[in-house]
């Protein structure tokens, strides 16, 4: 019996976000996570991946001219997204060529959507390094993150609170927001962390490991797993 949208969350929500989405979405492509279970992962349409790129308020980390790039869509409640952040910032350091793409997909709680707002309003600021900052620092601070904290980080990184709290409540930002929803959901990404990788999607986090494993694949065959 196909689980449901609210048993998938909860899966996520108390540590075993693999097994639950590979009932669910099953195996495009043979990948495993460092963890040993199978990761779910999926074929997507190309021409909604494509739409990735012009989504409005997306945090870019990394060459533009770049030789692999990762998709992330995100919520800062979300615990395996504390690990992914960890791991994705590793992983910057090791690899020159990858270009990070930060999509916010807060479907965990309104207070996710507070702060996912309060970082689009930090981005439409001061731009994609310090939504990067913020994001780093969110997602390393324990407890649930709302609004308020949101705004306390930011404040913390140097950031004028009044003026990012009026830009968070602006309607650019709202919209921004829903575009970036919309297109998760339209791509089935009902998980968070899930990555696209060209017309691959990961649902949940695999692991530093098996993440540096698909992008390695991606850069030699253009699949998150190459054949043979």
């Amino acid at each position: 019996m196909p689980l449901s949208r609210r048993t998938l969350l909860a899966a996520i929500v108390l540590g075993a976000p693999s097994a639950a989405l590979a009932q669910v979405e099953g195996q495009w492509h043979a990948l495993t996570g460092d963890d040993g279970r199978p990761v779910a992962n999926t074929r997507l349409p190309g021409e909604l991946t494509s739409e990735i790129e012009t989504l409005k308020g997306v945090t870019w980390i990394g060459p533009r001219e770049a030789g692999v790039t990762l998709y992330e869509f995100f919520d800062f409640n979300c615990p395996w997204c504390r690990a992914a952040a960890r791991d994705l910032t590793a992983l910057l350091g090791e690899a020159p060529d990858l270009r990070v793409g930060l999509v916010h997909n807060p479907i965990l709680s309104p207070q996710s959507a507070q702060a996912a707002k309060v970082a689009l309003a930090v981005q439409r600021r001061a731009g994609s390094a310090a939504a990067f900052a913020l994001y780093g620092r969110l997602l390393g601070q324990p407890g649930r993150i709302d609004g308020p904290r949101a705004l306390d980080a930011a404040a913390a990184l140097g950031h004028d609170r009044a003026a990012i709290e009026a830009d968070a409540d602006a309607a650019e930002v709202g919209g921004a927001l829903r575009a970036q929803m919309r297109l998760a959901a339209s791509l089935g990404l009902a998980a968070t962390p899930s990555y696209v990788v060209g017309t691959a999607g990961i649902l949940g986090h695999p692991g530093r490991r098996s993440l540096a494993a698909v992008l390695a694949a991606a850069r030699e065959c253009g699949e998150i797993v190459c054949q043979g």
